[in-house]
Order: structure tokens, then sequence, then C-alpha cells
């Protein structure tokens, strides 16, 4: 029995300590994955303390580039909650909201050249 116990012992020094694996959940979109401690501890440092996805690590590093990494967190939390409130509960209102927006920039895009068109016929 002893050799056995012995011969794990070395198989395990062989392939060193294996890590332990936990839950994270994203403080974004409330996605939750698996990582190590390590890897937890790395995206914490990168992202201000909080712990993000891999997909919304992308988005904040798009916005990055404009505004500083703490607000561009809040931005895309901001983003999240509003889909998750809205798109995840009701695709159809989500569906109605967006094409509202829609029409909305269409009326003010038109409104604003017309304004334009007048204004330049005058002498």
């Amino acid at each position: 029995m002893d050799k056995y116990l012995v011969k794990s012992e070395l198989e395990t020094m062989k392939l060193g300590a294996i890590e332990e694996v936990e839950q994270a959940e994203c403080e974004c979109c409330g996605l939750k994955e698996e990582c190590t401690r390590v890897y937890k501890r790395q995206v914490q440092e990168r992202y201000c303390g909080k712990w993000v996805c891999g997909l919304c690590a992308e988005a904040v590093k798009e916005r990055v580039v404009v505004v500083a990494m703490e607000d561009a967190l809040n931005q895309h939390k901001d983003f999240c909650n509003q889909y998750n409130a809205t798109t995840r509960i009701n695709p159809k209102l989500s569906l109605t909201l967006s094409m509202r927006e829609i029409a909305k920039r269409s009326l003010e895009k038109r409104k604003s050249m017309s304004k334009l068109g007048r204004s330049s016929s005058y002498p």
C-alpha cells in the first residue's frame, strides 16, 4: 500500500498543484463562469476590482478608448441592466422601443434638414 501512496505523491509532484476552480459572476451582465482564483484576480486587477466575463471585457475595452476604465465599466453595466430589464424579459417591447428611437431620430433629422433648407433659400 505504501508503494501506491508514494507513486501517487510522485505523480502529483510531476503534475504540479491543481488549482481549484470557483464560480465567478460578471458584475455587468450577471453571467457565471468557472475560473481559477489566479485568473479571477488577474481580471479584477485589470477592471478596477470588478470581475467581468470575456464578452463584457471586450465591450469595455472598446469604450476605454473614449473614456476612463471605471466610466467604461459603469456605462457597460448600465447597458447590460437596461438590456436585461427589457430585451430579455419582453423582446417585443424591446423591438417597439428600438423602432420608437429610430422614428425619433428620423423626425429630428428631417426637422433639422428642413430648417437648413428654409434658411438657405432666403437671402
